[in-house]
């Protein structure tokens, strides 16, 4: 059997090649028996005739590939692509997904190449105003390094639909008058008229928006290739903007102002209400007086437990019940809690209990409160009251109930599986675990009583860990 030779434009030619493959795949014939070559190039934009066959239906993702793919440079890319079409159509209709096959990887390169040189041309067509003629006209030179000329039309037409320009490339042509765009065949650097009073003024600002403190050459390359340099006019001050970098930042730094020091956040908010506090109850007044750092926040739920303990207990911020009765731990995680902790003989009465974040901070749906997970910053701003009151309260041991008593703790985040258990909290002896809110939202029950036996393991390991601090 002779192969079928399919003669395309030379360029992209998309309605070429869907004709095509209408006709070829109406015909039954087998990509291998398919020869693909290209005409002359009498124009970019010339398209032969092709017979007519019925439409095909193929994914959308297919057709957007398709539509990227034909205007690669790679001759081979109509084979690829009817071979691609072929076995879709043909029963693998999620080959797509299969990112493992060749002729799908190979394809998705190749799109990606397409795509990353339109991204090219949109950030680096420049236009110069065409001298000598009464009306406002404007010329760009490009040098695209695939078949992307008609499938960039839109962007500029859409851009600068209000100005008369053409860009010019080595395989073909756009002209826009303000109402049609007309398309033509290959231009020429040597038509692009010489640099203008609109290049010297871009030329400024780039160089007045050059951040030399930033300066990162290997990120300059991969964002603007030494291949594009020679049509933009920004590139002739680079070499003198990197060689001058670092002299430009040493000045700077010499001009500017001393950093102004940051309030101490203890001392402002104490100084407010009455001085630094030296007892748990002043703290608390304070505490009680300032405004609510949280949405939704109404008044602070205190900490609650004896001075000196063997263990406090951080978690993370009050809930709904904490809220409505003032006290910590209250609510189903606080039973929760409760329960683990008499199974890990713990005593709660003489345990000390408080929250990173002392307002409950929720959204108001209907006549429900919604727990809303508390911020860093917010964390951080509570934080002064969290550590002057473990200062107060001197507990032997610190156990941090989840990763927001830990944030609160250690000044940073830490994944609660890989930090699980004994951990030091500037200086204080501490343990990490989880948070028995975590418990509640398992919703396995095999999974659950896991989880349980694993959080009282924890509390067992802190209240004997706590022991041996308070033997010491």
């Amino acid at each position: 059997m002779e192969s079928e030779v399919v003669t395309l434009r030379e360029g992209a030619d998309p309605e070429g090649f869907r004709a095509a493959v209408r006709s070829l795949i109406a015909g039954h014939v087998l990509p291998n028996r398919v020869t693909w070559q290209t005409a002359g190039t009498p124009t970019l934009f010339d398209a032969p005739a092709l017979p007519e066959a019925p439409a095909i239906i193929l994914p959308r993702e297919l057709a957007e590939l398709v539509r990227i793919v034909v205007c690669h440079r790679a001759p081979q890319r109509h084979g690829l692509l009817y071979a691609l079409i072929w076995r879709i159509h043909n029963g693998e209709r999620a080959l797509l997904e299969v990112h493992s096959d060749p002729l799908v990887h190979r394809l998705a390169m190749m799109e990606k190449s397409v795509r990353r040189d339109l991204h090219k041309m949109h950030a680096f067509v420049r236009f110069r105003r065409v001298p000598g003629i009464p009306e406002e006209r404007y010329v760009a030179w490009f040098e695209p390094e695939h078949f992307i000329v008609e499938e960039v039309a839109p962007f500029f037409v859409e851009r600068f639909r209000g100005l008369h320009w053409s860009i010019l490339t080595p395989v073909g042509s756009l002209y826009w008058d303000g109402h049609t765009l007309h398309r033509g065949g290959p231009g020429s650097r040597e038509d692009i008229p010489a640099a203008d009073g609109i290049e010297a003024g871009w030329s400024t600002y780039y160089a007045a928006t050059f951040n030399p403190a930033r300066l990162n050459r290997a990120a300059m390359q991969r964002e603007m290739p030494r291949k594009y340099w020679r049509n933009m006019p920004e590139t002739n001050l680079i070499p003198g903007l990197v060689r001058n970098a670092r002299s430009r930042v040493e000045a700077l730094m010499d001009k500017a102002p001393a950093p102004a020091r940051k309030k101490d956040p203890v001392k402002a908010v104490a100084a407010r209400n009455g001085g630094d506090p030296k007892t748990l109850s002043q703290l608390n007044a304070i505490i009680t007086a300032s405004e609510p750092f949280v949405k939704g926040g109404t008044h602070a739920v205190l900490g609650e437990g004896p001075l000196h303990p063997a263990i406090a207990f951080v978690g993370e911020q009050p809930g709904d019940q904490e809220d409505l009765q003032g006290r910590p731990f209250v609510g189903p995680a606080g039973k929760m809690l409760d329960a683990a902790m008499e199974e890990a003989g713990i005593d709660r009465s003489k345990s000390y209990l408080t929250n990173a974040v002392k307002h409950f901070k929720y959204e108001q749906r209907g006549k429900r409160r919604l727990h809303q997970k508390p911020t860093v910053g917010e964390v951080r701003h509570y934080r002064w009251w969290l550590e002057k009151e473990l200062q107060l309260v001197q507990p032997k041991l610190i156990v941090a109930l989840g990763a927001t008593a830990v944030l609160a703790l250690a000044g940073k985040a830490l994944p609660i599986a890989r930090f699980r258990g004994p951990a030091q909290f500037d200086g204080h002896a501490g343990f990490i675990t989880v948070h028995p809110s975590y418990l509640l939202r398992i919703p396995d029950a095999a999974e659950k009583r896991k989880a349980y036996a694993a959080f009282v393991a924890d509390l067992k390991k802190a209240r004997t860990l706590a022991a041996s601090l308070h033997a010491a």
